[in-house]
C-alpha cells in the first residue's frame, strides 16, 4: 500500500506555515488520541500517521528534503524514517504539544493511558558522511560503517543503577515523571503539566549508581551499521535511519542517524542531474568518413556509430544509459558531446596534402537550414 502524502494526512499546504502546521496537527493528535479512542485500532494508527507526518513537516530540513523527493527523502528506500513509531516516541517528542503527556490531562486534567504522561530522555542524532562512487550511486549499494557513538550500558541494561534494587520511584513526582501545577487566573484556575525536575521525567530516582557507565545508562562504544543506500541518490541529500543514533539516557529513546551523500567525481563520466555527460574526440577523418568507437558507460563499454559528416558539438544521446531516479523506475540518457580533434602539428607533406584539399569544393563550409545552432544544441542538452 502507497504511503500516504504528508500535506495530505494533516490537511495542509506546502505554503502552509509551521504555526498552521503545527495547529493541523493538534486538532488530529486531539481527534484520535488514544484516551478519546480506547481499543479503537484505526484511530492509533490515524493518530500515528498524523504523528510522522508533523515530525517531518515540523523540522525545516526534514522539510525541505520531503518537498525535494518525497519519502524518499526522509526515509531511503523505505527502512529508514519514523513509520513505527509506538506511543512513548510520540509523547516523548512532542510534549509541546501535549503539554508533557495528554492533552485531555493538561486541559480537562485527565490522565493518560498506558503511562503515557512519562516522559523518557531522548538520545541526539549523529550525522556521518558516506562517499559514493556513480556506479554504486546508479544501480544502489549496501554499506557496512562503523559508529563511535553511545551505546547502553551493557553492565546495567541501560538503567543507570548498580542493581534492581538501587531504585526507587520519584518522591517528587509520585513516579508520574511529570508534575502539575495550578495558577489562578482572571478565568478561573488553569492547571500545567511539566517534566518532573527531580527525575527528568523518568519517575525514578537512583539510590546506587552503576560503576562501568556512573549512573548515565550509557557508554561511549562503536556499532557496526548495515546502511542500504538506494539507487539514484545524489550530491548532498541526507538519509535518516531511525534509532540509529545515539542511545538515550535511563533507558530512553536512541537518537537518529543521519547520512549525508558525498559523490566521488568519475574519471571520464560527468552526472548532470539524471544525465550522464561524456565528451568524445573523434579526428577530422573520423568526422568526415564516418567510424564505430567505443564509449565508457554506467554499464561498461558501448560501441557508437560515428555518421560520415558528423559536426562538432553534436550531441548524440543514449537513452537509458544514465542515473535512475530515487524509487522510480525512471533512469536518464547518457549524453556524448562530440569534439573534432585538431592536430597541432603538421609534418610538410601533410600540409600540402591538406591544402590541395582545401581548394576543393566539398571542404568549404556550407550549413545547411537542418544545421542546428549552438544554442539550439544547448537547448536540446539540458531538455
Amino acid at each position: 500500500m502507497a504511503k500516504r502524502d504528508f500535506y495530505d494526512i494533516l490537511g495542509v499546504s506546502k505554503s502552509s506555515t509551521a504555526d498552521e502546521i503545527k495547529k493541523a496537527y493538534r486538532k488530529l493528535a486531539i481527534k484520535y488520541h488514544p484516551d478519546k479512542n480506547p481499543g479503537d485500532k484505526e484511530a492509533e494508527e490515524k493518530f500515528k500517521e498524523a504523528a510522522e507526518a508533523y515530525e517531518v513537516l515540523s523540522n525545516p530540513e526534514k522539510k525541505q528534503r520531503y518537498d525535494q523527493f518525497g519519502h524518499a527523502g526522509t526515509s531511503g528506500a523505505g527502512s529508514y524514517g519514523g513509520g513505527h513509531m509506538n506511543m512513548e516516541d510520540i509523547f516523548s517528542q512532542f510534549g509541546d504539544i501535549f503539554g508533557g503527556g495528554s492533552p485531555f490531562e493538561s486541559f480537562f486534567g485527565g490522565s493518560s493511558s498506558g503511562g503515557g504522561s512519562r516522559r523518557m530522555a531522548r538520545g541526539s542524532n549523529l550525522r556521518i558522511k558516506v562517499k559514493l562512487n556513480l556506479e554504486e550511486i546508479a544501480k544502489g549499494t549496501e554499506k557496512k560503517i562503523k559508529v563511535n557513538k553511545l551505546v547502553v550500558c551493557h553492565t546495567c541494561d541501560g538503567t543507570g543503577a548498580k542493581d534492581r534494587s538501587s531504585f526507587h520511584t520519584c518522591t517528587t513526582c509520585g513516579g508520574s515523571g511529570s508534575v502539575r501545577r495550578v495558577t489562578n487566573t482572571i478565568l478561573g484556575q488553569m492547571q500545567t503539566t511539566s517534566t518532573c525536575p527531580t527525575c527528568n521525567g523518568t519517575g525514578t530516582q537512583i539510590t546506587s549508581k552503576c560503576h562501568a557507565c556512573h549512573g548515565d545508562g550509557v557508554v561511549r562504544g562503536e556499532e557496526t551499521i548495515s546502511i542500504n543506500i538506494p539507487a539514484g541518490v545524489s550530491e548532498g541529500m541526507q538519509l535518516s535511519m531511525s534509532g540509529k543514533g545515539n542511545a538515550a539516557p535511563n533507558g530512553g529513546i536512541p537518537g537518529d542517524l543521519i547520512i549525508l551523500i558525498e559523490e566521488i567525481p568519475h574519471e571520464t563520466l560527468q552526472r548532470e542531474g539524471n544525465n550522464v555527460v561524456y565528451d568524445l574526440h573523434i579526428s577530422f577523418l573520423d568526422a568526415v568518413l564516418g567510424a564505430s568507437v567505443e564509449v565508457p558507460t554506467i554499464d561498461g563499454k558501448a560501441k557508437i556509430k560515428i555518421e560520415p559528416g558528423t559536426q562538432g558539438g553534436k550531441i548524440l544521446r543514449l537513452k537509458g544509459k544514465g542515473v535512475p531516479e530515487v524509487n522510480s523506475y525512471h533512469r536518464g540518457d547518457q549524453l556524448i558531446y562530440v569534439n573534432i580533434w585538431t592536430p597541432k602539428a603538421l609534418s610538410r607533406e601533410e600540409r600540402d596534402l591538406l591544402e590541395k584539399l582545401n581548394n576543393s569544393p566539398n571542404f568549404k563550409p556550407q550549413p545547411g537550414k537542418h544545421e542546428k545552432s549552438f544554442f539550439e544544441r544547448m537547448k536540446e542538452y539540458f531538455e
